[in-house]
């Protein structure tokens, strides 16, 4: 019996004409990435239809929800160290742990500050570990870990590991940009990556690893007067670190730090 084949869906590029790019590359009329209108002639239609049906479609939601906040959507993007351009150099906070730091190099891992947008403004993502891990047990941090010989770039560790903490799939998280590295007291050096997650996103903790998955609204975290600074004693010498006052949550240390380095980083964008 003769069968015939569906034909293809062709997506067509949804500009017409020339289209005209902002300061963040992306253009005013289809809302496409300067990468996306230069692959688009190249790219599936399935591809094409992800991003006309998936990715847009998040980025507009994410302009909803940063509207009137300190991080609005172009500010956002202007803070960040582009994803074709990773942020080199020791960690932005070295100086003030050099006396503290293992010899050798730094271990080089990543974390994810994944923003979801939400009617009521965006919300960050956090997880609070399991009591039971060896380092870090019981603290609220993003997911992210150790960066693996297999791992492409920081951008890649950060999706591996969110995928094996908390469930998030690669494409439900549209990656914006990276933030300075930081260093911490284990030997760390850590880059974060931004990005948004999609809202149907629904965590599934690893047990093992994620005792708990919140949100945290980024304008709370992202106000000067919500951070404190506290005093604790480490190795004979009292250090002072960052910490947020959220109800139930402890959210200090190197996740107060790096959320620390985001609002500088807006603040000092024109």
């Amino acid at each position: 019996m003769q069968t015939t084949e569906e034909p293809a869906r062709v997506v067509a590029s949804p500009c017409i004409g020339v289209c005209k790019l902002d300061h963040n590359r992306l253009c005013a009329g289809c809302g496409r990435h300067i990468d996306e209108i230069a692959g688009w002639s190249s790219m599936s239609d399935r591809e094409r239809s992800r991003i006309l049906h998936r990715v847009q479609p998040l980025r507009e939601q994410l302009q909803q929800s940063l509207r009137g906040s300190l991080a609005d959507h172009e500010r956002l993007l202007r803070a960040l160290h582009p994803l074709a351009e990773p942020p080199q150099g020791d960690g932005w906070n070295r100086s003030e742990l050099s006396d503290l730091l293992p010899p050798g190099p730094p271990v080089e891992a990543a974390v994810l500050a994944g923003i979801v947008p939400r009617a009521g403004g965006a919300q960050v993502i956090l997880t609070r570990r399991t009591e039971t891990l060896r380092t870090h047990g019981g603290q609220v941090g993003f997911p992210g870990g150790r960066t693996e010989p297999d791992d492409r770039d920081a951008l890649a560790a950060a999706l591996r590991e969110s995928q094996e903490e908390i469930a998030l799939a690669p494409g439900q998280v549209q990656a914006l940009g990276y933030l300075d590295p930081f260093v911490t007291i284990t030997g760390y050096r850590v880059t974060p990556v931004v990005a948004v997650v999609d809202p149907d996103f629904v965590p599934v903790p690893q047990p093992s690893e994620v005792a708990e998955v919140f949100e945290v609204p980024l304008d709370y975290l992202m106000a000067a007067d919500n951070l404190r600074q506290v005093e604790i004693n480490h190795r004979g010498r009292v250090r002072h670190v960052l910490e947020y006052g959220w109800p139930g949550q402890r959210i200090w240390g190197a996740t107060a730090a790096i959320l620390y380095n985001l609002r500088r980083r807006l603040e000092q964008v024109k």
